[in-house]
């Protein structure tokens, strides 16, 4: 990188930083963990970005999930264009959002109703909403490193020892509103049924991503959704699967229906709205004709179901349907890359763990599988900052955080997965040292 490059970027991290919190609008953009400045994006196709200084990168962020196909889809991109050309907002309906409801009900399992929000927090919160009114009860379960958006009631932590409910994680949460959330251990059912038996009775629903993606790539172990849905069925509790991130990202119609378990609640985000901001809230009929104006449960938005996002999600859609081998190209791709990554660290004697599920995947700095938070937090954080440090100087963007999922796309071919792979053979000798 040039002086004069350098000297941009700074300046532009200085005045960011006057006025914006951290200088970023979303903490991991700040690339604290990873103990570098953080990148201004300018410019980003097919699977590559460019920042700021002139710099290109082959992408793994992929937006944090919803570029599927790859970054500015032509298809997208046109479909984009000509719906601002309509007009940016009418706030009032619009058939088009019609169309997309109608194609995410025919692909989700157990949605047979969708509401549209415009960011991941506002559906699962209304979600929860949703299920508290249908079951006349107050307590929710998460699980320890998923990630379901700021809202107040997901912002806890594990209590200490056997305790049941949670503690605040962040300050501005009240110790009365994290009560209302136990946590539990992700793939660990006896910890549930430890809740479930201490709930007495009251509890409303259960929220897990089932693949997690925010303490990094962990998949389910088998039996565990089914777990899930077998005591939340038997217990009268609502089962949410927050499939923000992974929804239309590990399948056609999700986590859903790769591993054939059917929640009651769901919602999706990213992949759904096309790179445009577009989520949703479904399920049940039952469920759903309880939110308002067809039931007393409230939820609205003047952004909802925006013309812009809702060209986007069409036009997405289209594009997977117009594919119908992206799902096993995308895994061929994956386990490529999963293979050369944990092949590269093994010749560098460095242990790792590469799990994926599909085109989500992660690279823990950990001897042993990560199945939940208590395996997660015991990664060495700082190999993985010097390998996110190596391969960024090599022109490959990982997520700037030790317990983020990275993504493939379809616009990663052979080659870029070689280069990452060619990449990776030395970011690992750094990473140890």
């Amino acid at each position: 990188m040039s002086a004069g490059a350098a000297s941009t970027s700074v300046t532009w991290i200085e005045r960011a930083r006057r006025v914006t919190p951290g200088g970023v609008h979303s903490p991991v953009r700040a690339f604290a963990a990873v103990g570098t400045e953080p990148l201004a994006i300018v410019d980003a196709h097919g699977a590559d970005v460019r920042d700021a200084t002139g710099r290109s990168f082959i992408d793994y962020i992929g937006a944090w999930g919803p570029a599927l196909l790859g970054h500015a889809h032509p298809a997208i991109e046109a479909a984009v264009v000509a719906a601002a050309r309509r007009g940016l907002l009418f706030g009032l309906a619009s058939a088009p959002e019609v169309d997309l409801a109608e194609r995410i009900v025919s692909r989700v399992p157990g949605c047979q109703m969708v509401r549209f929000t415009v960011t991941g927090t506002e559906a699962t919160m209304s979600a929860v909403r949703v299920a508290r009114a249908a079951t006349g009860r107050r307590l929710l379960v998460k699980f320890a490193g998923g990630y379901h958006g700021h809202a107040d009631m997901f912002l806890v932590s594990a209590g200490s020892g056997a305790a049941t409910l949670g503690v605040p994680d962040s300050p501005g949460v009240t110790p009365a509103i994290a009560g209302d959330t136990a946590v539990a251990r992700f793939n660990d059912l006896d910890d549930v049924d430890r809740i479930l038996a201490a709930s007495a009775g009251q509890m409303a629903a259960v929220i897990v991503e089932p693949v997690v993606g925010n303490m990094g790539c962990v998949p389910p172990d088998p039996g565990f959704l089914e777990g899930l849905r077998e005591r939340c069925t038997r217990a009268g509790i609502v089962l949410i699967f927050d499939e923000v991130m992974s929804g239309f990202r590990v399948a056609r119609g999700g986590a859903a229906a790769r591993y054939g378990v059917t929640p009651d609640l769901i919602t999706l985000g990213k992949v759904a709205g096309g790179g445009m901001p577009l989520a949703a809230f479904g399920g049940h009929r039952e469920l759903m004709q309880r939110v308002a104006p067809a039931g007393p449960v409230y939820q609205a938005g003047t952004y909802a179901a925006h013309p812009l996002s809702v060209a986007a999600g069409l036009a997405m859609l289209d594009a997977i349907d117009q594919q119908p081998d992206l799902y096993d190209r995308l895994e061929r791709a994956g386990a490529r890359l999963q293979e050369g990554l944990q092949a590269a660290a093994g010749a560098a004697g460095v242990p790792v763990s590469v799990q994926r599920v599909g085109s989500m995947w992660t690279v823990f700095f950990s001897s042993h599988p990560v199945r939940s938070w208590d395996d997660a937090a015991g990664v060495d954080r700082d190999a993985h900052a010097r390998f996110f440090r190596g391969m960024l100087a090599r022109g490959v963007l990982l997520p700037p955080s030790a317990f983020e999922s990275a993504f493939l796309s379809a616009s990663h071919d052979d080659g870029a997965i070689d280069r990452t792979v060619a990449a990776a053979r030395e970011a690992f000798l750094e990473a140890r040292r």
